[in-house]
């Protein structure tokens, strides 16, 4: 993708200012998490904070509704090239237990089950935009014109 030299100098102006609240992030978390509780615990919460986004199919279908919005289950199944059936209705479950997903009913006739971000899920992935802009810069795939 090419986007204009302005848009790539903001976005990556955007990304140095994320880095540098992370630095201060993990410079107040690491004074005090070393003094009350070791290094191993900042490690294993860094690990547990990160786990729900590293199962197979999970950061697609979490990708897939902060990107497209709102989906109900086969218009999810038909965006994940790939996914069967049962895989997207365990790991949509698994979301929903995270918090990082909503499941909406909406009494019918016919019921409509519609998939949708929660307040969570969606802060998480706007948190997430900083890195992803990285790595599409780094490997080339948002360039400027």
């Amino acid at each position: 993708m090419k986007i204009s030299n302005e848009n790539l100098k903001e976005i990556e102006s955007c990304i140095v200012t994320t880095e540098g609240m992370g630095a201060r992030i993990r410079h107040i978390l690491g004074d005090d998490s070393i003094d009350q509780k070791g290094l191993s615990w900042e490690v294993e919460a860094a690990v547990e904070a990160l786990d729900v986004f590293t199962s197979r199919w999970t950061i697609e279908i979490l990708a897939t509704l902060y990107i497209a919005g709102d989906r109900r289950f086969n218009e999810l199944r038909k965006l994940l090239s790939g996914i069967s059936s049962r895989t997207l209705s365990d790991k949509l479950k698994k979301c929903t237990k995270n918090g990082l997903v909503d499941r909406v009913v909406v009494d019918g006739p016919p019921v409509r089950v519609t998939y949708r971000l929660t307040d969570h899920g969606q802060r998480s992935g706007r948190l997430l935009g900083s890195l992803v802009a990285y790595m599409k810069i780094k490997k080339g795939s948002v360039t400027s014109e």
